[in-house]
C-alpha cells in the first residue's frame, strides 16, 4: 500500500523536474557589458552569425544610403562595414540579413512592397534592389529540412521562395495567429511584427514582436512559439512574453523585436530594441541579453539578468564606450555613418580638402540634410563652414521636414531657425567662413558661433528638443545632427566633431 501511494507522488516529482528550467549561474568572469550595445537610433536589429563573425543591420527608413552593415567578433564592439542600399525605394522597414549557400541576402519592405539585395561578399558590392511580388511587411527568412526557402511575414503567413531567393514560388499560407495579449495591458495595438526563425533540435522557433513598436511604455514585447514543421501547428511558449516593459518606471520602454541566435561556443543570445525613458527622441536602441534553455526545450531570459545593469560575458573582453566622433572629410569617400534624408544624394557632394555640398532648394523644407546619429543624452557638435555664392550653411537637429531647429550662416550673417521660423540672429559678423556649434544638454539646445574655432559666442536663441519623436510626429525617425547646404551656391564643411558631455 505504501509503495502504491509513493509511486504516483514520485512520478509527479520527476515530471516536474523534467519541465524545470536549466538554471544558469551568472558567469564568473570580470568582463561585463552595459546595454545598449548600439546607442542611438538603431531599430529592428537583424543579426547574422557567419562563423566567428557577427553582422548586424537595422531599419534605415528615409536615411540613405541605407542598410548599413556592422561587424563584431564579440557582440559588444561594432564597426561599420558598408552601406548596402543606394537606390531609393522609399522608407525601409525591418530588414532580414541572412546567408544561404555562400551568398548574402537582405530582405526588406519599403513602399508597400518587398525587396531583396544580394552580395557575394558582405562588404559588397550589393545588387540594386529586386522587387518581390508580395506586399506584407517584416520578412523573416527560413529554410526547411529539405532546403526549401520561405519568407515569413508579420501577418503570421509565409510564401515559398525560388531556390535563388529572388522571387515568390507559390501561394501565401497563414500558419500562426500570435499570442493573445491580456486586454487589461496597456498596448498600442496587437500589431504582430518582426518574425525571426531558427532551428534547434527537432523544433523550429518563431520569435515575433507584439503590442506595437511605440505607444505606451508597456506595449511592445517579445513572443516565442515553436513547431516541428514550418506549417505548424505553432505552440506558444509558456514563458511568454519573453521580454516586456512592465511599468513606465523602468529605464527601457517598448522593448521588443527580438532575434535569437547562438555563438560558436554554444552560448545563446537575443538582440532586441527599446526606447529609453526620458530620451524617446534618440529612437530605438539595440540591446543584448543572454538566454537559457529549459529542459523541455523552451528559451527564457535567466532570472539573474537585469538589462539595465552590467551583464557578465563568458569570455574576457572589454566594451568600448568611447563615443566621440571626428571627421575632417579628408578621405576619398564619405564615412558610411553619414546619411542623406530622402535619398542618396551622391551627385550633390564631393570631397576636396573638405566636404563640398552643392546648395539645394530655397529653405530647409526642401534641402535634404546630411545626418549623423547622436549616441548620448548630452553632447556638443561643431563644424567649420565656408560659404560661396548665395548658399547658406546649417548645423541643425533634424527629425523630418516638419520638425527641425538649429542655426545657419550665409557669407555675412548668423541665422536661427526654430521649428521652421527663420530670422537673422547676428548681422555682419562673418566673412564667408565660420564655426558653428550646437550643445544639447539633456534636450535643452544652445547655439554658438566662432570666427577662430576657439572663442565662442552664444546666440540669444535656444530650443527644447524632447518632443521630436515618433509618438508625436510619427515616421519612426529620431533626432539627428544635420549638415545643411541650401540655396544657390556651395558649402564646404571641415572638421566636424561630436563630443559626449558627461552628466
Amino acid at each position: 500500500m505504501r509503495i502504491s501511494i509513493f509511486l504516483p507522488a514520485l512520478l509527479l516529482v520527476l515530471l516536474a523536474c523534467t519541465k524545470a528550467p536549466i538554471k544558469q549561474q551568472e558567469p564568473d568572469t570580470k568582463a561585463t557589458f552595459q546595454n545598449p550595445i548600439f546607442s542611438g537610433d538603431y531599430p529592428d536589429p537583424s543579426i547574422l552569425r557567419d562563423g566567428e563573425d557577427f553582422y548586424m543591420v537595422h531599419s534605415s527608413f528615409e536615411y540613405y544610403p541605407g542598410l548599413l552593415i556592422w561587424h563584431s567578433t564579440d557582440l559588444i564592439n561594432w564597426s561599420p562595414v558598408a552601406n548596402s542600399l543606394h537606390k531609393y525605394v522609399g522608407s525601409v522597414w525591418a530588414p532580414e540579413l541572412t546567408k544561404y549557400e555562400g551568398k548574402y541576402y537582405i530582405y526588406f519592405p519599403a513602399s508597400n512592397k518587398n525587396y531583396v539585395i544580394t552580395a557575394d561578399n558582405i562588404s559588397g558590392p550589393w545588387t540594386d534592389p529586386i522587387e518581390i511580388d508580395i506586399s506584407m511587411i517584416d520578412p523573416g527568412h527560413a529554410v526547411d529540412d529539405d532546403g526549401n526557402r520561405f519568407l515569413f511575414f508579420s501577418s503570421g503567413s509565409y510564401v515559398p521562395l525560388t531556390q535563388d531567393g529572388l522571387a515568390v514560388a507559390g501561394e501565401v499560407k497563414h500558419v500562426y495567429d500570435g499570442w493573445e495579449i491580456p486586454r487589461e495591458w496597456s498596448i498600442e495595438c496587437f500589431c504582430m511584427e518582426g518574425p525571426k526563425l531558427f532551428k534547434r533540435g527537432e523544433y523550429f522557433y518563431l520569435t515575433v514582436a507584439e503590442g506595437g513598436t511605440a505607444g505606451p511604455a508597456t506595449g511592445h514585447m517579445v513572443i516565442s512559439a515553436r513547431s516541428k514543421s514550418l506549417d505548424g501547428p505553432w505552440e506558444n511558449s509558456p514563458h511568454n512574453p519573453i521580454l516586456r516593459t512592465s511599468s513606465p518606471d523602468e529605464k527601457w520602454w517598448s522593448v521588443g523585436h527580438g532575434t535569437v541566435f547562438d555563438d560558436v561556443d554554444g552560448n545563446w543570445w537575443m538582440v532586441f530594441h527599446g526606447y529609453e525613458k526620458d530620451h524617446y527622441n534618440m529612437g530605438r536602441q539595440t540591446m543584448l541579453t543572454p538566454i537559457e534553455w529549459t529542459k523541455d526545450d523552451w528559451y527564457q531570459i535567466p532570472d539573474f539578468i537585469d538589462i539595465t545593469k552590467s551583464i557578465s560575458l563568458p569570455s574576457v573582453t572589454n566594451q568600448n564606450t568611447a563615443k566621440a566622433f571626428n571627421d575632417d572629410f579628408n578621405d576619398d569617400r564619405l564615412n558610411p555613418q553619414w546619411k542623406f534624408f530622402g535619398g542618396d544624394d551622391q551627385d550633390r557632394f564631393s570631397l576636396k580638402d573638405g566636404l563640398v555640398v552643392t546648395g539645394k532648394g530655397t529653405s530647409l523644407f526642401d534641402s535634404p540634410p546630411l545626418l549623423y546619429i547622436p549616441s548620448d543624452h548630452s553632447y556638443s557638435a561643431q563644424v567649420e563652414v565656408e560659404v560661396s555664392g548665395e548658399a547658406k550653411a546649417g548645423l541643425i537637429l533634424f527629425y523630418n521636414y516638419r520638425a527641425f531647429s538649429g542655426m545657419l550662416a550665409d557669407k555675412k550673417d548668423i541665422l536661427t531657425n526654430l521649428r521652421g521660423w527663420q530670422f537673422p540672429t547676428e548681422k555682419e559678423v562673418i566673412n564667408g567662413r565660420v564655426y558653428l556649434k550646437l550643445v544639447n544638454n539633456r534636450n535643452t539646445v544652445n547655439m554658438y558661433y566662432s570666427l577662430d574655432g576657439r572663442s565662442w559666442t552664444k546666440t540669444e536663441n535656444s530650443f527644447e528638443a524632447s518632443p521630436y519623436h515618433h509618438n508625436i510626429l510619427s515616421g519612426f525617425m529620431s533626432l539627428r545632427i544635420g549638415l545643411v547646404s541650401v540655396g544657390d551656391g556651395e558649402v564646404k564643411f571641415k572638421n566636424f566633431s561630436y563630443q559626449p558631455i558627461k552628466e
